[in-house]
């Protein structure tokens, strides 16, 4: 994505909204990579660069979708209950707000960092109050690389959220990044079979001591 074309489209938030409803996973090899605490994390092999990107659904209890939206946007906070966040904060860049983020690597290996746009909406989808959040590398000369980091370029995210009909969330999430360099296979499988699910768990933690400021 160029500076400056951050914007997402209707298309892609109401996009989004449909497979909260309905989990697009016939017509590409989805594989179902793990259930777990009530979410199911499926991955497809992106052929061009022998990547996986992944799919996420379930149920997050006791964390209405208001309060969950929320949460996950306060960057500030993330610092406070997200271990691997390094650097995290967004600044106006192009008239429009641009996202760094530097995560922690396990030692050998060197961070990586993210810089992108995205966009928060409320949506009425067939009678359903739905927030989608979409996010998208960019390129900023506001952000120069950093020596030892290593930039992600190719990073995607879709998330929509709606409530469950109790005191819970009904979510959904595409995930896709590039992570350059060398890392070993079974590091990218220990972060998607266990590294989502904890996320989404410690963000309900996250959730339940949230105090507005």
């Amino acid at each position: 994505m160029e500076p400056g074309t951050g914007t997402f489209s209707e298309e892609q938030f109401r996009e989004a909204c449909a497979e909260l409803q309905r989990p697009a996973l016939s017509g590409a090899a989805w594989e179902l990579l793990v259930e777990t605490q009530g979410i199911s994390v499926y991955r497809l092999l992106d052929q061009q660069t022998g990547l996986y990107a992944y799919k996420v659904f379930g149920v997050l209890e006791d964390c209405l979708p208001d309060l969950l939206a929320d949460v996950y946007m306060d960057l500030a906070y993330r610092k406070q209950w997200d271990q691997y966040v390094k650097e995290l904060y967004e600044k106006e860049s192009s008239g429009e707000t641009v996202v760094y983020w530097q995560v922690k690597y396990p030692f050998p290996m060197s961070n990586r960092d993210y810089v992108y746009v995205r966009q928060r909406q409320e949506l009425d989808f067939e009678g359903q109050k739905v927030h989608v959040i979409l996010a998208q590398s960019t390129s900023e000369p506001q952000f120069p690389e950093k020596s030892g980091v290593i930039r992600v370029k190719h990073y995607k995210q879709r998330l929509a959220i709606q409530s469950d009909g109790k005191k819970g969330s009904k979510v959904f999430m595409y995930y896709f990044d590039n992570p350059g360099g060398q890392i070993p296979s079974w590091v990218i499988n220990w972060a998607a079979k266990n590294g989502v699910p904890n996320f989404l768990k410690d963000m309900v933690k996250a959730c339940q001591n949230y105090k507005k400021t």
